[in-house]
């Protein structure tokens, strides 16, 4: 395992039109469960030039049944759709909350595909899909993340937050940012290069505009990263294309799930393939994820191990996971096949199956929209919202190892 490096990740903002996708695709899903914690959605969105178009299957009491949407039920959803990419800030004239077309081809989910999840007699209810998930933690930040994924995000969260108060009026919403650092006996000890190429105003690509532009990334970046990461050596890329005023999906167009990578871990880590938004939990693409990334945060948040990657799979319509795996990368303190069957005995946790996990971190709930852009991990948990990221189990895994 190499100790000495340079690594990279990328963050995208939530005007990019990705992640546009990704949050109009979570807000039908809060919106769903808000009427149906039982609710079952798989809704893909496409953002482009003046237009946003859903297509999926849903289940849902209610609001849609029997083949039919109940009495006002479209209306409710296009109010969400519009209000999502409001609060996001386009009002430009090729991607304008107020004025873009909605198509919306959402229908009912496959009586095939509800057979398998759903409980019945002496069945549990089954995993929504087959697939793999994996959940890593490491100590390199206090959120328990890779660093340059962790900053990555923060800066493009800090940037948002000051274009929409008014201390970055300049800005506009689509931005991406690219954190290098360099690391040392395993560690991050520098920061080598960084790229935030973001959206702005008329003028801001020259003169006095452009430097003020490039100072205040500069000062962002230099709140962000710890301090000494930042250095005359640093090779700084700021709109390194030059001007960037047609952004979001006026500039290319959007797909919910295109940034799997951006939402998990930052390439520090695999990934089963699947993405989250747009998903009810009975999907383990989402739930297990979670799952997976609750389990290894709360083995470092216990001192069992620095780094830890964890993998669930799943057969569709089946409740028990296939296998369990946990890696702890030579930083454990305790056999890692040790730590496979201290999870397996946690009667707290209620199982892995996608029932259990749902109950034990309240996954049916109105809490995805969040998510839906800045990382589904290293975020602080908030009433509901985030359940995954608590440490509450550290002191039962540390128990069952005793």
């Amino acid at each position: 395992m190499r100790t000495n490096y340079l690594f990279t990740s990328e963050s995208v903002s939530e005007g990019h039109p990705d992640k546009v996708s990704d949050q109009v695709s979570d807000a039908i899903v809060d919106l769903f469960l808000s009427k149906d914690p039982e609710a079952r959605v798989a809704c893909e969105t496409l953002t482009t030039t003046q237009r946003i178009v859903l297509a999926g299957e849903i289940r849902c009491k209610g609001v849609f049944e029997n083949g039919e949407w109940a009495d006002g039920a479209l209306a409710e959803i296009e109010h969400v759709v519009r209000k999502t990419v409001r609060e996001i800030g386009y009002e430009q004239d090729g991607f304008h909350w107020e004025t873009l077309t909605l198509e919306n081809h959402l229908h009912g989910q496959s009586v095939h595909i509800a057979q398998g999840v759903d409980a019945s007699g002496n069945k549990d209810e089954g995993a929504g899909d087959q697939g793999i998930m994996f959940g890593f933690a490491c100590d390199e930040t206090p959120d328990l993340m890779p660093a340059p994924i962790d900053y990555s995000h923060k800066i493009l969260e800090r940037m948002a937050a000051d274009r929409k108060d008014g201390t970055a009026p300049f800005l506009e919403p689509d931005s991406k940012s690219q954190v290098t650092l360099r690391y040392e006996d395993g560690k991050p000890v520098a920061c080598t290069a960084v790229v935030v190429s973001t959206q702005h105003g008329r003028g801001y690509d020259d003169g006095e505009k452009e430097a003020e532009l490039h100072a205040y990334v500069k000062r962002v970046v230099g709140e962000i990263l710890p301090a000494g990461f930042i250095s005359g050596d640093t090779a700084w890329h700021i709109n390194p294309t030059g001007t960037f005023e047609i952004g979001g999906p006026d500039g290319d167009a959007g797909l919910t799930g295109r940034k799997i990578i951006v939402d998990t871990y930052g390439g520090a880590a695999p990934h089963g393939g699947g993405a989250f938004s747009g998903k009810d939990p009975t999907k383990v693409d989402r739930s297990a994820a979670y799952v997976t990334r609750y389990l290894a945060k709360n083995i470092v948040a216990a001192g069992l191990a620095r780094r830890c990657t964890i993998q669930l799979a799943y057969a569709i319509g089946v409740s028990e996971p296939l296998s369990l795996y946990v890696d702890t990368h030579g930083t454990g303190t305790v056999d890692d096949a040790a730590l496979e069957e201290a999870i397996k005995s946690l009667d707290r946790l209620g199982g892995l199956t996608p029932r259990g996990i749902r109950t034990h971190l309240g996954l049916n709930k109105p809490i995805y929209r969040k998510s839906a852009a800045y990382g589904h991990f290293g975020r602080t948990p908030d009433g509901d919202h985030f359940p995954w990221e608590r440490t509450d189990l550290a002191e039962d895994l540390k128990a069952a190892l005793s």
